[in-house]
């Protein structure tokens, strides 16, 4: 059967795949072979740039470009050239070095030292820079552009619905009102440091040989400032950040440390998913139609807020998916051992995920209008709200027992306004005029604090 979008195992290269395919040049296969090539291609160049590495003389002008063009020009068809070579040594990184020798056949200068092409280097250097790079690429090229559309639409809908007053909800009940605006930007705030959180992370490379001592590379050069060079190649040549410190593998916490800081933007997302689903529930919330959709197979009138559920989903499984690669990576036994090595091949399928969660929410939030008259609904039959600020001003004065009035008035009853105001009216003596008839223009609308100015505040800094 061929591999097509209707017979792929996973929804991500199935189902999904039109949402998912810009990760495939970071982190299929063919992308972790071209990471292995930009390596091993860098590595002969830096050599090349080094006194210290004699029989490596400076590159030509001509087979500098031939480097650049092996990395730059890398195709699917070469990668297969790799495979087939795997075929034989069963090893991967070994196949990537012989496919490389094979093609600077055709540049004798190249040819001529093409035995050090992996110089000195185990597997896992080269595997830890590629998997660095792979990261690096497709979290710039797709995923952080993706988490930062998904802050600035909140943001933007936060600055959209800012003075919209609104019930609150907490514990489930009716409490004191705020704006849509600003609990909204509640989520944008939230999402936004842990962006800045991920996007912190320094992408980690070790480049020390077989145990992290630097043995092959003193055996040859003796007298060569290993630890130094290798630090340039990894900070300069790769741009990548050094860890010297390593066994035969980097240890791999930074890609836990990533990924832990992705996971918490995605449990943020969830919280967001569930709330608007839940505005969406009580009519907040309306989704725009379009024509020929369906919402339920046999309810003709439903539109299910389907983008949600399928954010809240993804999110679930994304983090599933990084929660085991965080706990995993950062063990292993000894020196090295190899059950990191079919675990990082899954580096993308979290973030795959991912992607489908921020897509899917972001599609949910293009389609949402307010529903002004449902909120004000809600809010027009809670007056018992404004118990708090009313006992507020009556602790200020020292009005006794104000709480257990309050609490008396309105605890399990349904207060209308000329309840409430029958209530302030007669405060006056113990209450200020003033404050009096302050108090009798209060409405569940009008109070709602600082909300306004809170999400104006953050969706600027947010959007």
């Amino acid at each position: 059967m061929p591999l097509t979008s209707l017979t792929a195992v996973t929804p991500i290269d199935g189902r999904y795949a039109r949402l998912t395919a810009p990760l495939r040049m970071s982190f299929s296969e063919h992308g972790l072979i071209r990471a292995r090539i930009e390596v091993e291609a860098r590595w002969l160049a830096f050599l090349a740039s080094r006194d210290e590495v004699p029989e490596v003389p400076p590159l030509s002008e001509e087979a500098a470009k031939f480097l650049d063009d092996v990395v730059d020009k890398w195709s699917v068809d070469d990668s297969q050239l790799v495979k087939d070579v795997e075929r034989t040594t069963n090893h991967d990184v070994k196949a990537v070095e012989y496919v490389l020798k094979q093609k600077f056949a055709d540049l004798p200068e190249l040819a001529a030292c093409s035995e050090f092409v992996h110089f000195a280097c185990t597997s896992e250097d080269i595997n830890n820079l590629s998997h660095a790079i792979m990261l690096r690429d497709g979290l710039t090229g797709t995923v952080f552009p993706l988490m930062e559309d998904v802050v600035s639409t909140i943001a933007e809908l936060a600055e959209k619905t800012a003075a919209v007053p609104m019930l609150s909800r907490t514990h489930g009940q009716s409490a004191s009102p705020t704006t849509l605006g600003k609990e909204l930007a509640v989520f944008a705030d939230r999402l936004s440091r842990q962006l800045a959180q991920a996007k912190a992370v320094p992408l980690r490379g070790k480049f020390a040989g077989a145990v992290g001592n630097y043995n092959a590379h003193l055996s040859a050069y003796p007298n060569a400032d290993w630890e130094a060079m290798n630090q340039a190649f990894v900070t300069e040549s790769l741009k990548l950040d050094w860890n010297g410190v390593v066994t035969q593998i980097e240890p791999h916490d930074y890609i836990a440390e990533l990924f832990h800081a992705v996971m918490r933007f995605n449990t943020i997302l969830l919280d967001f998913d569930r709330d608007v689903w839940g505005y969406v529930m009580h009519g907040y919330f309306g989704q725009k139609l379009k024509d020929g959709e369906i919402g339920s197979s046999t309810m003709p009138h439903k539109v299910n807020p389907i983008d949600f559920e399928n954010s809240e989903g993804n999110v679930g499984i994304a983090n599933a998916i990084m929660a085991h690669l965080a706990d995993k990576l950062a063990v292993s036994r000894f020196q090295r051992d190899l059950s990191d090595s079919t675990v990082l091949r899954n580096l993308g399928v979290g973030l795959g995920h991912s992607v489908l969660a921020y897509a899917s929410a972001l599609k949910g939030c293009g389609k949402l209008t307010v529903n002004n008259e449902r909120i004000d609904e809600d809010l027009d039959a809670a007056w018992e709200v404004l118990a708090e600020p009313i006992q507020t001003v009556m602790r200020r004065h020292a009005v006794e027992n104000p709480y257990e009035k309050l609490k008396a008035l309105t605890r399990g009853r349904s207060i209308t306004k000329e309840d409430l105001q029958t209530f302030v009216a007669s405060l006056e003596g113990e209450v200020p005029e003033e404050d009096v008839k302050r108090m009798l223009d209060w409405t569940p609308r009008s109070y709602v604090g600082t909300a306004e100015h809170i999400a104006r505040k953050v969706a600027e800094e947010c959007k």
